[in-house]
């Protein structure tokens, strides 16, 4: 079990050793040299009944996005076989709600069935889910469920008030149970202190089985949210915070996620140093930008990074 003291004295040793020890970690689990490409697709935009501060999607903000209707399965699929001819291994799926209803459950299996013919790695996030919803996901053939718990449990409140973060955790045991695989993290950038960050990542590391993926995401402040006005993290610390996902959760993907259209290339090439080894691929991420298949290309290719295969 990790203790909040342990992961503090990690995350404030000197920046060098730090990182030396995140890359060493790495070495022992990853390809260091390979990265897993992922691409985003909202399926359904907007509309949503929860108040999560960050979000652009939720009904309670002004931000001038129209909530859509559930897209069609033949939709979809066209656009994951264009995801996977650019590359992307993985299709992820997000729909704006605080849960599947069970009307569109019919069209959510369609979809993963679709994916999966398609010889990629499905995952989907659609909000909380009951132990029968994971089920029959499951058999459907996901690979992969989303469900960020954002922040610590003390930070949480300040951000979400519509469910709790007990909620977050019930979610991510009914689709360990059913066999799925978990994807998990949070955001970063929210006016939470340090100590929440890491507080974040003790709560994943002690889970039942650690995330299989760990999402990182640096908030994208979006007019019309609670959060617009919100102060960037400075770049070290939120290396600081790669390496510290990477040293906790050695086997785990340590995604960069959201947040990267801020980051320099740079920044980037140090997130990867320190144990990153996914990315989102494409110009946006469900309702937010990203920085394009073209510049990812150009700067894996600077570093020597290719695309990780899937495992035959």
């Amino acid at each position: 079990m990790w203790t909040l003291e342990k992961a503090r004295a990690l995350h404030d040793a000197p920046f060098n050793n730090l990182l030396f020890l995140a890359q060493t970690v790495h070495r022992q689990n990853f390809d260091p040299n390979k990265v897993q490409l992922s691409r985003l697709l909202s399926i359904k935009t907007c509309g949503c009944p929860e108040d999560c501060g960050y979000c652009s999607q939720s009904a309670h903000h002004q931000t001038g996005l129209k909530a859509s209707k559930l897209m069609e399965v033949k939709q979809v699929i066209t656009e994951a076989t264009k995801a996977r001819d650019a590359g992307a291994t993985r299709y992820c799926m997000g729909a704006a709600w605080r849960n599947p209803k069970p009307r569109d459950m019919e069209a959510v299996v369609a979809m993963v069935e679709g994916v999966k013919a398609l010889g990629m790695e499905t995952c989907m996030t659609l909000g909380m889910l009951d132990l029968e919803q994971a089920a029959r996901l499951k058999q459907a053939g996901l690979d992969y469920y989303n469900h960020n718990i954002d922040t610590s449990e003390r930070y949480y409140g300040e951000v979400i008030s519509t469910r709790s973060f007990a909620d977050r955790l019930d979610t991510l045991e009914n689709v360990r149970q059913s066999g799925i695989k978990v994807c998990c993290g949070g955001i970063v950038g929210m006016g939470e202190e340090p100590v929440d960050r890491i507080d974040m990542l003790v709560t994943l590391a002690n889970l039942p089985e650690p995330p299989d993926s760990v999402p990182i995401n640096m908030l994208i402040p979006i007019a019309g949210t609670p959060l617009a006005d919100a102060s960037p993290i400075e770049p070290i610390e939120f290396v600081r915070m790669i390496a510290l996902a990477r040293i906790m959760m050695p086997k785990s993907y340590v995604r960069l996620s959201a947040g990267r259209t801020a980051m320099t290339d740079e920044m980037q090439a140090l997130c990867f140093f320190a144990g990153a080894n996914s990315i989102f691929v494409g110009d946006t991420l469900l309702t937010a930008g990203n920085p394009g298949q073209d510049k990812d290309t150009l700067l894996l290719r600077r570093l020597g990074i290719e695309r990780m295969e899937l495992e035959s």
